[in-house]
Order: structure tokens, then C-alpha cells, then sequence
């Protein structure tokens, strides 16, 4: 077997996992045993030690000469070590296309759950083990870094169209409390995306794809290094008209870093990106409307009110009017940073420093109106780590602190017919997050670890309401006329939070590439502005403040909420062999003051609430197989089961929008080096409850994708996908709201229609 697990931490750039370096000797690849007969990648890792089957098995020898590759082994050696559920993606394991979206990249990740809204990049939902997972647009719940440092806001909000998988050479995924030690202060987890360098990839590539609804795709990069110096640049480029009506995309992603070693003891290593992302929000549609044209959009109830309670009459629907409202957003951030290595025997020093301005502008339906928010965000880390035996994947002792603080003005306009009409509200927002974190990788025994841990984190979420006028506008869009004003009330609000989260892991190697391990450990996640602020009382055809339902009328929610937190339980077995890896891991959280954000039938925010008590189980499977020399397999399994406790409104109820299963399979048969077909399954078995009431549920689905790629010479590939192969019709995702009033209610964003993708690589 190659030694590839055993490469030197010096290719490790920007990986996150304990004592990773961003040192710049060349890639040694050590071990006496003879390199397996080379042939094509067959299959993906569904976790960090399905990095360790494919190097096993010899599925991917080529990547044991690369960087790149030999970078995610190793990052995969060390998270494979920790006592939780952790994984380690590669770039080379995801689709060839240029385009590759974040669900393509993490399919094979179980525990992790991504739901596609608009097609493509441009707004999934993402989770992980249910934390955020009722958030959106905005996100929050996972720590989403970019080289060890965050594109999240000082807050913990995030945009996830801000993440570009196909730019990076891998992405470590750290589930629930693993996550802590990387500064996070979310019950989720982390994923940290790492850039390619001009070490782990030298010389240039371009990709260039185009298909159905409008796609076209190009990614081009390049790498080299001199002496001690080392630089590396991509760019890609994204658009679509979408296969729905309205819905047009496009995405422009830019990344450079350089790096320098100036002693043999300290290296340093700067960091550029900038994204450009616009689209337009399609909107939801009933479940007969979907099955009718998936391609439509919804065109509101009909006017004036009451509203018929059901049936409404045909061509109308109960949700927003997309064409009258124009909804889509426009977003865009530029990120700096830098991160310096030192070491001094078995001493590591590592210093990240980080600034992120974000400029986002987001047009909803007339019931939120247009939000702009503009800001900048500092981070600073710092890690120390004790590593006295370089063998061990884990340091002894690990030492963590992050610190981030971030300014952001934001401004409420109403959304007059989808122009940016009367301003409504302006607030400064002010947010700190401290979280440090430390811990001790103990070996009682040569094959058991325990590995006890602390962390302490402080929040502050600081409001300002500077909105000048004595009263604020309110707006009809049905009649295009602005009604009685609602007289000025005081949004601000100053709350702070803080927490200890102490943990205990436990690892027993049954054998060489084989353990067991149990962990107990508490998190801590203090809710962001997205959830301490909210425009509410609106309606499809009204702006906020004009639907009160019984309430008195108001134009904003500012709940005083408390920092959710959760009691973990989690235990699991890692292991491989020359042709099978496999990862099987059984968690149980208590949650406390979970932060909900409820919406009405019709969508529209009803504001943030905590709930009592709510329970998260689940089941995360993961295998890669080589079958025989050219076919081989990979699946994951995730089982979701989250639920009120007791809840006064909702009793046992589920969760709404977590599918309870969710499989994910694939083979793919090479029939020369070089030349393979891929079949993939994408399965949701059962119904997903819509709305917390447990009233109204998505449909299980099945869709398959197939690809297949041709390596023409070394320099030059095509590929091709055909995706949704039986152009199955069905909803991706659904908007979550708190109670469905009627079966015809427009929640379910249906999936993309059969597409075909056809492009080419060439290498230089």
C-alpha cells in the first residue's frame, strides 16, 4: 500500500484539522511497498476514511503524485482521528464539470443535508444535523470557511451562494462539536474549503461546459512556484436561464494566494477571493400546480380580499406574485487574509488574520420588501499545538482562540411592484463572537485516546435603529398605492451571550485503519440579527405591517431570545481495508431554546421564537467499495429524526422540512483507464413534513443522474451529464412554515426538469 497517509503536513496549505501547517517543502511520498497498477478514480469518499479505501485499494494512485491529493490524505488522517464525525471531499472526487454545486460536492457526506432551491449554486439550504435549518436566505448553524478562515459574518450568518466547491482543491467537513475547536459556536458544524496552491498545483487548466436551460460554465486556474515563493489563481464563470420562468442566474468567482517560506521554522501564505453572485428567486408553487408545469410561477391569490378558503379559483395561487414582484438578489464579497506558520520542535504556532465586506441586496415579495445590507467583518486566530510525536495524527495538547467583530448597515425599502420604493427602516448592526477553545489528545494505551475538552464563547448582537422618519410607509401592490403609515417604534436592542462547552471523547483502535470511538460534549449557538430582527405582518399582495391577523400591527419582530444549546451523545465505527471503507456513526442530542424561524402560510416572516425542548436523532452511514478492478460503488445513508418535546403548540411533532431518509448511491465501471460511466441515486424514501403543525408533507422521490468522462490524451478530457435522467417531477425543497391552513398552500420548489451538460478540460 502507498504510504500516502503518512505524507508530510508540509502540503496540508490551508486545511483546518489540528496541527495542520502552511509550510512549502515539495511533496515526499514515503513507504518501501510498490505503487498498485495505476487506473481510473472509482470512487468517492464518503467520509475521512473513505480518503484511506481509495489510497488502499490503489483506486486513485495518481493522486499519491500530486499535492493535492496527498494534502486531503493527510487532512483526512488527522480528522479521521478525532472522536466524531468528520469527513474529507476532494475535488477530484466530485463531477468534472466546472459548475459542480455544493449538494454535488457533499452528496456523499452522510449527516450533511443540502436542498437545492433555484438549480445550481445559487441558494441551497444547507445543514448539518438540523442546526439552520429553518433559516434562509440568509443562513446560519455551520461555520463555512474558506482556507481556515470564515466567510460567515461576525453574526454567524452566511451566504452559501458564496461558496465555490469547484475552487477548491478539498473541503474538510466537521460535524456537531468537532467543529468547536475550529473556533465555531454552532450546534452544526464546520466546512472548510482549501484552496489549491502553486505547490499542489503547478501549470494551468481551463474547463469549459454548456447545456440545457441556458447553462454555460468555465473555470480556468493556475499555479507555480519559484524558489521559496508559491502562487496560485482561479476564476470561474457561471450562468443559466434557468428551467423555471424567472429564473436566471449568473456567478463570477476569483481566488489568489500566494505563499513564502522565510526560514526553515516559519511560512506565510496571503489570500484573495471576490464573488459576484445574481439571481432571480422562482418562488414556490402548490403541490397541483408543480404536477400541472413545474415551470410556472406562482401569480398570487386573487384580490381584494377575503381570499376563498379552498379551492382558490384556477389561475390563481396562494403564495407571492413573482412577476409583479420581481424577487432575486444580488450579492458580492471580497475577502483578504493571510495565515503564518511557526514552528519550533514540537511547538506550532499559527496566526490567521482575515477581512470580509459584503454588499448584499435582496429583493423578496412585497410582503418583506428589499433589504440591503452592507458591512465589513474582522477576524483574528490564533492556534498553538504540542505536538511531541509527529506519527500521531492529533497534537497532545491544542490550543484555539478566534475572535471576530463586524459592522453592517442595513436598509428596509418596500418593494413597489419589484422597484425599490420607500424606505421603512435603517439599523446599524454590531457583532462580536469570542470562542477559545482547548484540549488535550491524551494515549493511555497504544490503542486508547482520550481527548478531554473546553471551550468558552461570548456573543454580542448590538441594534441600532437611526430610521429618521416619524412614521413608517406602508404599502398595497394589488392597487400600486401606499396606505396609512404605522407611527415609529424603537427596533434597537444590545444582548450578549455566553457559554462553556466542555467535552470528553474516547478512540479505540481495533486495528491499523479500524476504531471505535464515543463522545459526550455540550454546544453553544447564539442567534444572528437575521433572527433577533424580522419585517412581519406582510401579505402576497401587501408590504409589512398591513396583515396583523389579531395582532397589534407592526412593521418589525424583535424577540428576545435566548442562545440555543444541546447535550450530545454520539458514538461510531471508522475503519477500511485494501477494498472497502466504511463509517457508521449513531448521535442523540437534547436541545435546548432551539431557534426557530416560523413563517406563515403564505411564507411571510412571522419572526424567531426558541422552543422549549426539541430532540435530534440520527444515523450517518458512509462506504466506498471497489467491486472489482473497474467497477466500484459508494453510498451514504442519513436517518433524520428531529422533534418537539412536549411542545405546547406542536406536542411531539416533527421537525419541519428534515426528510427522515436520505440515500445516496453510485457505481461507476471503467472500461479503460481513463474512460469511465457513473450512475447516481438520489432517494428520499419518505414524506417530509412542510410545516411544524405536521399538516402538510413533500413526496418521496427518486432522481438519477448518469455521467461519463474521456481522458482524450493527458492533457485533454470531455465529459458529459445527463441529470434527472427520467425527468422526474418533484420538489427539491420546500419553504418551512409553522402551520399550513390549506392543501393548495405554494411551499414546494420543484427540482430541475431532465438536463444534458457536455464539456471539455485541457491541462497546460
Amino acid at each position: 500500500m502507498i504510504a500516502l497517509l503518512m505524507c508530510s503536513t508540509s502540503v496540508m496549505g490551508q486545511s483546518a484539522a489540528p496541527g495542520a501547517t502552511v509550510e512549502l517543502p515539495a511533496v515526499v511520498v514515503e513507504g518501501s511497498a510498490p505503487a498498485p497498477k495505476k487506473k481510473k478514480k472509482a470512487a468517492s469518499p464518503t467520509s475521512s476514511a473513505g480518503v484511506q479505501a481509495a489510497t488502499a485499494t490503489g483506486s486513485a494512485p495518481e493522486e499519491s503524485s500530486d499535492g493535492a491529493g496527498s494534502a486531503a490524505a493527510e487532512a483526512a488522517r488527522k480528522l479521521d482521528a478525532i472522536a466524531g464525525g468528520t469527513s474529507v471531499v476532494a475535488n477530484e472526487d466530485i463531477s468534472p464539470k466546472a459548475s459542480a454545486s455544493l449538494s454535488e460536492m457533499l452528496a456523499f457526506v452522510p449527516g450533511v443535508v443540502v436542498q437545492n432551491f433555484f438549480g445550481g449554486n445559487d441558494q441551497p439550504r444547507l445543514q448539518i444535523r438540523r442546526s439552520g435549518l429553518q433559516q434562509n436566505p440568509s443562513e446560519r448553524g455551520t461555520l463555512v470557511l474558506q482556507d481556515g478562515l470564515p466567510i460567515n459574518r461576525a453574526d454567524g450568518s452566511y451566504i452559501v451562494g458564496f461558496a465555490d466547491p469547484k475552487s477548491a482543491a478539498f473541503a474538510e467537513i466537521y460535524r456537531g462539536y468537532t467543529a468547536n475547536r475550529l473556533g465555531a459556536t454552532v450546534l452544526g458544524g464546520a466546512i472548510n474549503f482549501v484552496s489549491p496552491t502553486g505547490i499542489t498545483s503547478p501549470g494551468a487548466e481551463v474547463t469549459v461546459e454548456g447545456g440545457s436551460f441556458g447553462h454555460f460554465a468555465t473555470h480556468a486556474q493556475a499555479g507555480a512556484q519559484q524558489g521559496n515563493f508559491d502562487a496560485h489563481a482561479s476564476l470561474s464563470y457561471t450562468e443559466r436561464d434557468g428551467y423555471r420562468e424567472h429564473n436566471e442566474s449568473e456567478r463570477t468567482n476569483f481566488n489568489l494566494n500566494a505563499g513564502a517560506r522565510v526560514n526553515d521554522n516559519i511560512s506565510t501564505r496571503l489570500f484573495f477571493g471576490y464573488t459576484d453572485l445574481s439571481f432571480d428567486v422562482v418562488g414556490p408553487l402548490s403541490r397541483d400546480l408543480l404536477e400541472q408545469n413545474p415551470k410556472q410561477t406562482c401569480s398570487g391569490p386573487p384580490f381584494p380580499s377575503p381570499v376563498p378558503a379552498y379551492p382558490l379559483p384556477a389561475g390563481s395561487c396562494r403564495g407571492p406574485n413573482v412577476l409583479r414582484d420581481d424577487p432575486h438578489r444580488e450579492a458580492e464579497q471580497f475577502r483578504i487574509g493571510s495565515r503564518t506558520t511557526a514552528r519550533s520542535g514540537a511547538d506550532l504556532f499559527d496566526v490567521a488574520l482575515g477581512y470580509t465586506y459584503t454588499d448584499d441586496s435582496f429583493t423578496f415579495p412585497v410582503g418583506s420588501g428589499v433589504r440591503d445590507t452592507e458591512g465589513g467583518d474582522f477576524t483574528a486566530v490564533a492556534r498553538y499545538a504540542y505536538a511531541p510525536h509527529p506519527s500521531r495524527a492529533l497534537p497532545l495538547f491544542e490550543l484555539t482562540g478566534q475572535y471576530v467583530v463586524g459592522s453592517t448597515d442595513r436598509d428596509y425599502f418596500i418593494n413597489a411592484r419589484g422597484k425599490k420604493g420607500a424606505l421603512f427602516g435603517e439599523n446599524e448592526f454590531d457583532s462580536t463572537t469570542l470562542s477559545i477553545h482547548t484540549g488535550f489528545n491524551v494515549p493511555l494505551t497504544e490503542r486508547l485516546t482520550v481527548s478531554p475538552a473546553i471551550a468558552y464563547s461570548y456573543a454580542s448582537r448590538e441594534n441600532a435603529d437611526v430610521f429618521a422618519g416619524a412614521s413608517r410607509p406602508r404599502y398595497n401592490a394589488a392597487t400600486n398605492t401606499y396606505v396609512a403609515s404605522l407611527p415609529f417604534a424603537d427596533t434597537s436592542y444590545d444582548h450578549s451571550y455566553q457559554e462553556w462547552t466542555p467535552s470528553l471523547g474516547l478512540t479505540y483502535d481495533l486495528a491499523r485503519n479500524q476504531s471505535l470511538f464515543a463522545a459526550v460534549s455540550r454546544s453553544f449557538e447564539p442567534p444572528t440579527h437575521d433572527d433577533l430582527i424580522a419585517a412581519i405582518q406582510g401579505s402576497p399582495h401587501s408590504s409589512a405591517g398591513t396583515n396583523p391577523s389579531g395582532a397589534t400591527p407592526a412593521l418589525f419582530s424583535t424577540p428576545d431570545l435566548d442562545a440555543q444549546t444541546a447535550t450530545t451523545l454520539e458514538g461510531g465505527w471508522k475503519g477500511s481495508t485494501r477494498d472497502f471503507a466504511w463509517s457508521a456513526i449513531a448521535y442523540y442530542s437534547w436541545v435546548e431554546d432551539e431557534l426557530l424561524n416560523l413563517r406563515d402560510a403564505s411564507g411571510n416572516s412571522l419572526g424567531a421564537i426558541n422552543a422549549d425542548k426539541t430532540t435530534h436523532f440520527g444515523i450517518e452511514l458512509g462506504a466506498a467499495v471497489d467491486i472489482t478492478t473497474n467497477l466500484s460503488g459508494r453510498a451514504a445513508y442519513t436517518y433524520q429524526d428531529f422533534r418537539f418535546d412536549g411542545d405546547a403548540n406542536h406536542g411531539d411533532n416533527r421537525l419541519a422540512g428534515a426528510p427522515r431518509h436520505i440515500v445516496n448511491a453510485a457505481l461507476r465501471y471503467t472500461f479503460i483507464p481513463g474512460l469511465w460511466l457513473e450512475a447516481e441515486v438520489n432517494w428520499v424514501p419518505d414524506e417530509t413534513p412542510v410545516d411544524n403543525a405536521n399538516t402538510l408533507f413533500n413526496e418521496a422521490y427518486t432522481v438519477v443522474d448518469l455521467r461519463s468522462n474521456y481522458d482524450i490524451t493527458e492533457s485533454i478530457s470531455i465529459f458529459g451529464e445527463v441529470a434527472n435522467v427520467f425527468d422526474e417531477k418533484y420538489a427539491s425543497a420546500t419553504l418551512i412554515v409553522d402551520s399550513v391552513q390549506y392543501p393548495d398552500q405554494a411551499v414546494f420548489l420543484p427540482g430541475d426538469g431532465r438536463a444534458f451538460i457536455v464539456g471539455a478540460k485541457a491541462k497546460f
